[in-house]
């Protein structure tokens, strides 16, 4: 497999394609496809683009302008969803989610919740198996955070209990992965 890294432009194409083609029920950012498909890279078992393309737009592909758009967004995906998977496999410390930053009552937030919300997405697409105790307390890691609502962070936040709790999103994500490899 030849790894070809995203740049920041095409990062920037993928943004523009899902606020273009994306609705309600759609991966709304680069944050949430990120989560996305690092929770697919880590499955326990390859999942088809024939089920993870169209649950990128809630279920149906949306009605593409031209087929060179839709053919250039897939390869887009396929590249990063490729540099995830090398990256967790070969050097998973290097592994960084693509999480979004705020700024609330002066300080800088690190705000996972889009990232995490994806990650569930992926792992509901992919069908995951139960998973033993160990496991399933990473996974929960990660859950609890797409459980929360990050349009408004709350006034009486507690912003050093919110970044602690996201901290632990990265390793748990790693974590997973590592036990899926394990398990193929």
């Amino acid at each position: 497999m030849q790894l070809h890294p995203l740049a920041p432009a095409d990062f920037d194409a993928i943004e523009a394609t899902l606020l273009q083609y994306g609705d309600d029920h759609s991966v709304l950012n680069m944050a949430e496809l990120d989560g996305y498909f690092t929770a697919l890279v880590s499955s326990p078992a390859r999942v088809d683009v024939a089920e993870w393309f169209p649950a990128i737009w809630g279920g149906q592909n949306p009605k593409w302008d031209n087929m060179d758009e839709a053919q250039a967004f897939l390869d887009l995906c396929v590249r990063h969803m490729n540099t995830l998977a090398a990256q967790l496999a070969t050097d998973a410390q290097a592994f960084k989610a693509r999480f979004d930053d705020t700024e609330h009552q002066g300080q800088v937030v690190t705000l996972a919740e889009e990232w995490c919300f994806g990650y569930v997405r992926g792992v509901a697409i992919a069908d995951w198996p139960p998973l033993p105790a160990v496991q399933a307390g990473q996974l929960e890691r990660i859950s609890w955070c797409a459980e929360q609502d990050n349009f408004e962070l709350p006034a009486d936040l507690d912003v050093n209990a919110h970044q602690q709790r996201v901290s632990e999103i990265e390793p748990a994500a790693r974590a997973l992965h590592d036990y899926w490899l394990s398990q193929r």
